[in-house]
């Protein structure tokens, strides 16, 4: 089973995703954190998630190789999130193995949920990188989507299934 729970920022996303994985464990969910910090702000998100989650998950910390890290879970993971990782791999110039490394998270055997920022209802920025981000971000949402079998749209904290 996959997921995909997509939204804005600060939309509610994260709890929702957090709330089915508990709903569909069978034993302690696994949460898979891609989000490296580099300024005191970031730091706060972190520490905000992981006191939202409290112990009631796994942490794995993997900003790259995701498919990797959750190799050997035995049971559903939700991976917070999937647009930060798409800006690790930029900021570390893997841009050319995205695609590659969501193909193999789709074929994973175990459940998992994905967690995705909606940035494609903004407007266009004039900085090229951003742009690209961008452009990923969508991308990697319809390859997830596709092959999801529920999608969730998460905004103002409500959920909606689209899928």
């Amino acid at each position: 089973m996959k997921a995909l729970f997509i939204g804005g920022i600060k939309s509610g996303k994260s709890r929702h995703a957090e709330l089915f994985a508990l709903r569909q464990a069978k034993k302690k969910p696994y949460y898979l954190a891609t989000t490296e910090f580099f300024d005191d702000e970031m730091k706060e998100r972190i520490e905000h998630h992981k006191k939202q989650r409290k112990k009631r998950f796994k942490t794995l910390e993997e900003p790259l190789k995701l498919a990797k890290a959750i190799k050997k879970c035995d049971d559903i993971v939700v991976i917070e999130d999937i647009s930060m990782w798409i800006n690790n791999m930029l900021y570390h110039g893997k841009e050319k193995k995205i695609e590659k490394e969501i193909e193999k998270l789709l074929r994973c055997k175990q459940d998992i949920v994905f967690v995705l920022n909606n940035v494609g209802e903004s407007v266009v920025s004039d900085n090229v990188l951003v742009r690209r981000f961008c452009d990923l971000n969508g991308i990697v949402s319809q390859m997830i989507a596709k092959e999801c079998d529920a999608v969730y749209n998460v905004v103002a904290g409500v959920t909606q299934r689209i899928k």
